[in-house]
């Protein structure tokens, strides 16, 4: 996960959010984030190749830990993004359920602090500003308020939360 629900709640007010909408929330702006910038921020440094029966990668690295990000390719089923629960010497333990496959590519996801900056701030527009797209503005006793239009988003997101983003695009192949 982009970070963890820990450090989420201690920035944003998510409300009556359960831990499990947050988890939800955060992997939906990680996704778009790799989405808009065409990026996976893997580090390929930290990748090796293992098979997989149930959530347990049949390998380890001493370079990845709990709470870090994989991304599982070149594997037949397993394709995608899976956080890392725990580790043996052995073994990795992901959130999610793994098919059994004899070759699973894992290498570990690393997201720059201004990169995970930018997914606390999509959050928090999320939490605040969300139900207002599409109002033009609203004027109560001399104040008065604009809000952008659906014309100025990207992804449901407004550009100017996006924008801090641009210096990772990557070319579309």
């Amino acid at each position: 996960m982009i970070c963890t629900i820990e450090t989420a709640k201690a920035l944003i007010d998510f409300g009556d959010m359960s831990n499990e909408q947050i988890t939800v929330l955060l992997s939906a702006i990680e996704h778009t984030i790799r989405t808009y910038t065409n990026n996976n921020f893997q580090n390929r440094n930290v990748r090796f190749v293992c098979s997989s029966v149930e959530n347990i990668l049949n390998g380890a690295s001493p370079f990845l830990s709990v709470g870090d990000t994989v991304q599982i390719s070149q594997s037949a089923v397993n394709d995608g993004t899976y956080t890392v629960v725990s580790t043996t010497d052995n073994f990795i333990y992901v959130d999610r359920h793994l098919h059994s496959v004899p070759k699973n590519l894992v290498t570990k996801v690393e997201y720059p602090a201004d990169v995970v900056e930018c997914a606390l701030n999509m959050a928090k527009w999320k939490m605040t500003m969300a139900d207002k797209i599409g109002i033009k503005s609203e004027t109560l006793s001399r104040h008065s308020v604009t809000y952008e239009d659906s014309a100025t988003f990207v992804l449901g997101y407004p550009k100017a939360v996006l924008s801090a983003l641009d210096k990772y695009k990557k070319a579309r192949c």
